[in-house]
């Protein structure tokens, strides 16, 4: 399907933003709504166009048709066995994600996942060209999909192409250990606007076009044959108006002095959230909490602390090996400083819905957003609009995108495991006047920079005004994510 009787705007993701829920028959299956940052901050500009497409991966290897969930169109991508263990678990996030997060972890190559890479990337763009409209605009997410736009528009040059990055983009010496790097940069021109998390990754990209095709990019564009290509960052962020009214419910509020008192009452929680995943900092935190226990600076029961750590790509070796090893800090922890009945550490894998979370966020005395390197981290954004009494603290790695944008943070640099626990006392030490002013600033800097504001200024950018400003006023719909 294509032309007049297609879709007007088209998202392009690796995943749907619907899971299958099986019923315990196995055969009735309904469709929820996914939890995750994506989801959360396309979910609204999709439900505001006309006509609008998710295309995305649903989750197995069966034929799915196409269906209708909350207003917005799905259109399932299959994926085998062996396309998951290549395209998804091999090239995008053994290869890619931790080049992407300054190597973190040693990337690893392989020749086979660059085929199926480049395979499945085709899949996709074939399903884009087949439902946008013409002239339509199409805006393709993500690290698993950097090849989509350059072919896209050799199928469809009629439609609009973005392309967002939500993770970030490596300096020029850590991209040139990319094998294939020229086909993901030249996959990336594609687009008519490349959007990035930070203003670095922008300049990172422009000056490999430069590095590697010998181009002359100038100002925050590139001229790709007669096509400019904008290159600009766009933050993003979360639906704050939505967070806020849902922190500040009376079920939110009755849950959060529940856990309190589950918690024992302390004076001080410490809450971490996030997923497990090696560039997240978890051990890095725990070890921090662990030296501050045992020089005496923290005692338990009168502070404890709750790390939820979301499961995440469990058949990814790294993976395996950091759940065994936060498992074990965590036990160590809670032998060396639990008491009966008090454990010093609650460690939580597992998901949780976005009313608990908002719970979660509300009793936190401390909030702390560790990791060694992240794109922007939604998770401190939604601790920040989730506290209406105006209290809390947030400990914040300067290596998230999100330091950029919440200024008066308690910035900590996570690799220094001294400055971690300078910053976690700084937050519990704190004195009121100053938590509330900290939060104040930075709860107004959210309400004039959502997930609106996002999507705003990158569909501008790729010249649809129209369609924002129908996103504007359009239909928004409540989203919580961590």
């Amino acid at each position: 399907m294509s032309g007049s009787e297609g879709s007007a705007f088209v998202v392009v993701a690796n995943r749907l933003p619907v899971d299958r829920i099986v019923a315990e028959d196995g055969r009735t299956t309904e469709w929820r709504r996914s939890p995750g940052g994506l989801v959360t901050a396309l979910q609204p500009v999709l439900q505001a166009a006309e006509k609008g497409t998710w295309i995305g991966w649903s989750g197995d290897s069966s034929h799915i048709d196409p269906f209708t969930l909350d207003d917005m169109r799905l259109h399932p991508i299959p994926l085998d066995d062996e396309e998951l263990r290549n395209y998804y678990e091999g090239f995008s996030n053994a290869s890619l994600w931790p080049l992407y997060h300054d190597a973190v972890e040693q990337p690893i190559f392989r020749r086979r996942w660059w085929t199926s890479y480049e395979r499945v990337n085709a899949r996709f763009a074939e399903r884009a060209a087949s439902v946008a409209a013409r002239g339509a605009v199409v805006w393709v997410q993500d690290y698993q999909l950097q090849l989509v736009p350059a072919m896209l528009r050799r199928l469809r040059p009629d439609v609009r192409i973005g392309f967002f990055l939500h993770i970030p983009f490596p300096p020029v010496e850590l991209f040139m250990q990319l094998p294939r790097r020229l086909e993901i940069l030249h996959g990336l021109l594609g687009a008519d606007v490349i959007g990035f998390q930070q203003p670095l990754g922008a300049q990172n990209f422009l000056r490999l076009t430069r590095h590697l095709l010998d181009m002359k990019p100038k100002g925050h564009s590139v001229m790709v044959d007669d096509r400019e290509v904008k290159v600009e960052s766009f933050p993003i962020s979360i639906d704050t108006a939505s967070v806020e009214e849902l922190a500040a419910s009376e079920k939110v509020t009755r849950r959060a002095k529940e856990i309190r008192a589950e918690l024992g009452d302390p004076r001080n929680i410490i809450l971490g959230v996030d997923r497990l995943d090696y560039t997240k900092g978890i051990e890095h935190r725990l070890k921090a909490y662990r030296e501050l226990l045992s020089e005496g600076r923290l005692a338990v029961p009168e502070t404890v602390m709750v790390q939820v750590a979301t499961p995440s790509r469990e058949r990814v070796e790294h993976y395996r090996t950091l759940r065994s090893s936060v498992e074990r800090e965590v036990g160590r922890i809670n032998g060396d400083f639990g008491q009966v009945g008090l454990p010093a550490i609650h460690y939580l894998h597992q998901s949780y819905d976005r009313a608990e979370l908002a719970a979660l966020y509300r009793v936190a005395d401390v909030m702390v957003v560790t990791p060694l390197r992240d794109g922007m981290n939604l998770v401190a954004k939604e601790y920040v609009s989730s506290r209406p009494d105006g209290d809390g603290a947030l400990v914040l790695s300067e290596f998230t995108g999100a330091a950029s944008d919440l200024k008066q943070a308690y910035q900590v640099n996570p690799h220094d495991l001294d400055e971690v626990k300078a910053g976690l006392l700084r937050a519990i030490q704190a004195p009121e006047s100053d938590r509330r002013k900290r939060m104040r600033a930075m709860r107004r800097h959210l309400r004039g920079h959502d997930v609106k504001h996002w999507a705003r200024g990158f569909l501008t950018a790729l010249g649809v005004p129209e369609t924002a400003t129908a996103y504007n006023s359009g239909k928004i719909r409540e989203t919580f994510t961590t």
